[in-house]
């Protein structure tokens, strides 16, 4: 039989907000590949390791173990779910909401909403939740994400629309990145950014940022502020450029107003100060205001440094303060840029997908904009009391006054801050909804309605970028199992609550559900009507422009195209068209460190990971640059505190507590930690001596927020770190069928809990990406406890990982309470190779042990080495270095023994480097740390140098 041909279709990266195109391969129904799409703006065929690996997050074998495939009913807490029709669940679900709000009002329901969304998505459930069902507690994980930014924007430039766009990248001549790794987060704009200063070494890079990140790397200045210090160290620089004379009078005159109260502010923000509180040298200081204020051109781009903070507002407006100063916006290469965390913050923000927005850029304290949006959606009006924004909805639900919450697309469970209140909210709730892709996330265990919804490559509809770039997804196969797409749900839900709550009268939701690209482009066309003369007016763009290529905003009737850069002409979106100077004064930390709680925590991403891994975390090769939960501290505050290297170690705040492997970090400060994320209970656990769960890294993070924006501190939270002494050990790896890996870690997973520490990771034998469908995979469960946990949990493990069987060779100690248990294996070829093992009581030899797996190398001889050898390996075997290149499987001893090989200048050598071993040739993300290993390497003298 013929076999199907290949199709392609375009569509968008789910990822972060730099929004990439890429084209979908596929084949039979299913995914088979993907690539950039070279025609997209906003990549140019260019991918980073998540993107360049999406098609592997599609296979059928992660399709049937992780996905959500049915509507799921739990009849009691902490039971298993049971599937029930989709008809049955929708019409559960609309009668229990419907009875909570007639008994305690319509503001005890709330909607937790996901800038993962689409922007049809939003609007359906906006439309829902503040036109029919009455309330405004309708907020999203963009609130975590970018409304300091939103806020900013507004209180300075009029309104939620950046500026800039990514062409400025090449046209500046200083950028300034400021609270962001880019080279992690956004590292396709990172490349770009590289590309640019490669091709003018003249162009001026300054980077701020507590920690000495990749981005760092570029950097022709780094500056190290301090934690919570940055609109103390904006005023510094505004201060010296006001004192050299290098502000623009003449653009502050014409287009602005409110100068002279932050010349008054800045007055005591003199260089002396700013350098002590933000730990900062003048000299530095100088430095950073020349190149901002004297540049022919000076692009921003920042993210959660400035964003996820108690002064969030002020810390955005305090930069875009410098900006209207010097007159660096409305030009090319000049102007802040924000840059997005989620693929489509942006497009719930135009369509009010928020606690306090409206469609079309409108502000619900607004009586007008409300008069407005209820016209058009054709209600008497639209609730005018705030709603609940999103530490304060899991708050309201946690203390009773929510009784309903409907989740979609996010996994609050292990992304929100003061995790401890989360889990009593989502405990107390009277009625949990889940909408999601994925079936494995923490937030699920605590539905009482699963509804699948689909997921990339089957969805349809628009999303926008950090540029303000509209551009379509497409989908490229069915819908998996039963899945229906999040605003054919939210259509189907209104249309049952109408019934209940308006009865006979004509329904506000008239979109078809079938076909799905006529209900999608009928709601985009409502949102787009929705813009006419608002700043972000679309009505000179239709549908099947859409079709031919993406669009920025504003593009409004009768405009050719969408406008790249805003306010070129000086005018704002102010009632006078003039921009505000923001004069909000400096704050410190709302939580500062003091003896008790001496560090300082911050977190922020991986290279290789996204979010709370529901999607990244299904690959283990994307594990291999972080392959485990680490605790980063710098060495002198180990060597201080007599910490080791891979020590066990309890991390506290005041809110919690969590263990985790220290690992030593020279790129950090003294006095501070990080910690990656995206390590949240379903990676990282255990219990504690109260006998509570651990629940990650959220379980420390503290939920003060911004009063303006709302958006909590995550970037900061004080800790205290103490050794902890937990004898009895635990390492279990196995090879598994590709079929059953991740149903085994989630099985492993919830074993967690019966360990004082553990923590449960896929990994893979990390072939070249282009030799992906040779990937062996594979769990690793690490843990400890003061002794050993009951007989069944040991025999749970082993059964898990097949080593229950009689192809196993056995060591066990029952006074030591210390096992080994090993499975070896014959390849086709006749090799013997280790396939599982599981070491308990004592895991001194399970770098060695676990070396010999994961590299599937010969065993040593005899045999009986496997079962008595101590911590250091047969024959002196050194452990395997970090992998640098996920693309190539590069790692650093390769490197290093590389660069010995290499001469001439620092990008000479990366260059023979990158020829010889293919390493940052593919996705580029490695690009950074390469050239850090390039410059760290000594280069021997050439023999001219030696004679001259």
């Amino acid at each position: 039989m013929r076999a199907a041909p290949v199709t392609q279709t375009r569509s968008t990266c789910p990822y972060c907000g730099v929004g990439c195109g890429v084209i979908i391969e596929a084949q039979d129904g299913r995914i088979t590949g993907v690539q950039g799409d070279p025609l997209h703006p906003a990549n140019f065929g260019k991918l980073c390791t998540k993107g360049s690996t999406l098609h592997l997050t599609a296979t059928a074998e992660v399709t049937r173990q992780a996905r959500l495939l049915q509507p799921l009913q739990r009849l009691a807490r902490g039971a298993q779910p049971v599937p029930i029709g989709w008809d049955a669940a929708l019409d559960q679900a609309s009668k229990q909401l419907a009875r909570i709000i007639t008994d305690h009002g319509s503001d005890a329901v709330g909607f937790y909403l996901s800038g993962q969304l689409l922007t049809e998505d939003y609007y359906a459930f906006n439309k829902l939740v503040k036109g029919l069902i009455g309330t405004n507690n309708l907020d999203t994980n963009s609130r975590l994400c970018m409304s300091s930014a939103v806020a900013g924007y507004k209180a300075t430039l009029g309104a939620d629309a950046p500026p800039a766009c990514y062409e400025d990248i090449e046209r500046a001549h200083c950028v300034f990145l400021v609270g962001s790794n880019a080279a992690w987060a956004h590292p396709i704009l990172f490349r770009r950014l590289e590309a640019a200063k490669a091709a003018n070494p003249a162009m001026k890079i300054i980077v701020a940022d507590p920690r000495r990140t990749d981005t760092a790397s570029l950097a022709d200045l780094f500056l190290p502020v301090a934690p919570g210090t940055d609109v103390l160290m904006f005023q510094g620089l505004l201060h010296l450029m006001l004192w050299e004379g290098w502000i623009d009078h003449h653009y502050i005159a014409d287009h602005t107003t409110g100068f002279d109260a932050l010349k008054r502010l800045v007055r005591d923000a003199t260089p002396e100060r700013v350098a002590q509180e933000c730990g900062l040298r003048e000299a530095d200081l100088l430095q950073a205001a020349r190149w901002f204020a004297q540049s022919p051109a000076t692009l921003s781009l920042y993210c959660q440094g400035l964003n996820q903070s108690s002064s969030g507002t002020a810390k955005n407006a305090a930069l875009i303060n410098l900006h209207l100063a010097t007159g660096q916006i409305g030009r090319p290469g000049a102007g802040p840029l924000s840059l997005t965390g989620q693929p489509n913050a942006m497009g719930g923000r135009e369509v009010g997908g928020m606690a306090n927005l409206l469609s079309g850029h409108r502000d619900l304290a607004n009586a007008a904009h409300r008069a407005e949006v209820a016209a058009l959606w054709g209600i008497p009006a639209v609730p005018s009391a705030p709603g609940k924004t999103a530490v304060e909805m899991f708050e309201a639900a946690a203390d009773g006054e929510i009784k309903a919450l409907w989740i979609a697309c996010t996994n609050p469970a292990q992304s929100m801050p003061d995790q401890r209140t989360v889990q009593r909210a989502l405990e107390r709730a009277e009625l949990v909804v889940v909408q999601e892709a994925f079936a494995t996330t923490k937030t699920a265990r605590h539905a009482h309605l699963l509804l699948p919804a689909t997921t990339w490559g089957e969805k349809i509809g628009t999303v926008t970028n950090s540029e303000r770039r509209i551009s379509r997804v497409r989908a490229a196969v069915p819908a998996a199992g039963a899945a229906r797409h999040d605003w054919q749900i939210a259509v189907q839900l209104a249309q049952r609550l109408e019934t209940r709550l308006r009865p006979g009268r004509p329904t506000l939701f008239p979109y078809a559900i079938e076909p799905a690209s006529a209900g999608a482009q009928a709601l985009w066309e409502e949102h787009r009507a929705s813009t006419a003369g608002r700043d972000l007016d679309i009505t000179g763009l239709s549908w099947e422009r859409l079709e031919q290529g993406p669009q920025q905003w504003p593009m409004p009737h009768g405009a050719a195209q969408g406008q790249s850069r805003l306010y070129t002409d000086g005018v704002f979106s102010t009632p006078d068209g003039r921009a505000r100077f923001d004069a909000s004064p400096y704050r410190p930390l709302s939580e500062p460190v003091d003896a008790r709680y001496p560090f300082s925590l911050t977190t922020g991403r991986l290279r290789d990971q996204w979010h709370g891994m529901s999607r990244t975390g299904t690959l283990g090769r994307l594990f291999a640059h972080a392959p485990e939960p680490r605790m980063h501290m710098h060495p002198q505050d180990m060597q201080r505190r007599g910490f080791a290297d891979g020590e066990l170690v309890q991390v506290s705040s005041r809110r919690g507590a969590l263990r985790v492997v220290l690992q030593a970090d020279d790129q950090l400060a003294p006095t501070r930690l990080f910690m990656a994320m995206h390590w949240g209970s379903e990676f990282l656990g255990g219990r504690g001596e109260d006998g509570q769960p651990l629940l990650g890294i959220n379980a420390l993070t503290q939920p003060a927020f911004c009063p303006v924006s709302k958006q909590p501190e995550l970037k900061h939270t004080a800790v205290k770190i103490a050794k902890v002494d937990l004898p009895w050990t635990l390492l279990a790896m196995a090879w598994l069928p590709a079929e059953r890996v991740l149903e085994v870690r989630q099985a492993l997973a919830a074993l967690m809990g019966h360990f004082g520490f553990a923590s449960c990771v896929p990994f893979s034998n990390q072939v070249p990406l282009s030799d992906a469908a040779q990937t062996r995979s594979g769990v690793l469960l690490r843990a400890a406890a003061h002794e050993a946990p009951a007989p069944e949990v040991l025999q749970r493990v082993e059964q898990l990982l097949g080593l229950d069987g009689l192809e196993v060779i056995r060591y066990e100690d029952k006074r030591r309470q210390q096992s080994r248990t090993l499975q070896l294996q014959r390849t086709d070829a006749g090799a013997l190779r280790l396939e599982a093992l599981l070491l308990s009581g004592d895991t001194a030899a399970g770098t060695w042990l676990a070396q010999l797996l994961t590299q599937e190398l010969a065993p040593p001889q005899p045999l009986q080495l496997l079962l008595t050898q101590g911590a250091g390996p047969p024959g002196g075997a050194a452990p395997r270095s970090p992998q640098i290149c996920s693309c190539m499987d590069v790692r650093a001893d390769s490197i290093a023994q590389a660069l010995a090989q290499c001469a001439g200048s620092a990008g000479e050598r990366l260059a023979q480097l990158q020829q010889r071993l293919g390493c940052g040739t593919q996705c580029g993300s490695c690009i950074p740390e390469l050239k850090r290993l390039v410059q760290a390497t000594d280069v021997a003298p050439t023999p001219e140098t030696t004679h001259a």
